[in-house]
């Protein structure tokens, strides 16, 4: 009887494979929700695999959080107008057709946990905290940094989780308004 040939293997590809799943799995369901056998089943190799490649599931979740928040989702690295572009990347990438952004979903189903949240804070801190950073002025950098970080994360709970009504109408006139509001907070200094 003939054998079927050996399947190749190829690391990265499943690594990657393994990293997609653990992305959705955990935008889905959370740090506590997900599980380490089903990531594995949906990327198609056994929960043992995982534990080659990642060691754990919080190094899992820590990979995965970081491969999520790495893409300039909301935050441009390097922009004129940086108030305009965000609040137009913010409309664009919550519009009520698109899919909800896996780092919001993994950050609001994983912060109950408080070793997950302080993956998240770290991620958010190393790459669009740091994108965002880099364009602000002193003094106040960080707290400006924060809060409009804290009014995306408001305009998407509001927009892909909750659904308000009033924010899911005129793209333009939102834009204007979250960029009015992020040009203030730019333009606020503390000392």
């Amino acid at each position: 009887m003939p054998s079927s040939p050996a399947r190749p293997r190829n690391a990265a590809a499943t690594r990657e494979a393994i990293l997609d799943s653990a992305v959705r799995h955990f935008a889905e369901a959370g740090y506590d929700g997900a599980g380490v056998r089903e990531i594995a089943q949906d990327a198609g190799v056994t929960a043992m695999m995982v534990n080659r490649y990642f060691g754990s599931k919080e190094q899992l979740f820590a990979e995965a959080v970081d491969t999520s928040f790495a893409p300039a989702l909301f935050i441009a690295e390097q922009s004129e107008h940086v108030a305009r572009d965000a609040a137009a990347m913010l409309v664009a990438r919550t519009d009520p057709e698109a899919d909800a952004p896996a780092p919001f979903l993994i950050m609001l189903r994983s912060v109950s946990n408080p070793r997950a949240a302080e993956i998240v804070r770290d991620a958010i801190e190393r790459h669009v905290g740091a994108r965002l950073a880099r364009q602000l002025p002193e003094p106040g950098r960080q707290v400006r940094t924060d809060v409009i970080l804290s009014v995306i994360s408001g305009v998407i709970l509001m927009r892909k989780v909750v659904g308000a009504r009033s924010l899911r109408e005129s793209t333009d006139d939102l834009i204007e308004l979250i960029e009015a509001v992020f040009a203030s907070v730019v333009a606020t200094t503390s000392g």
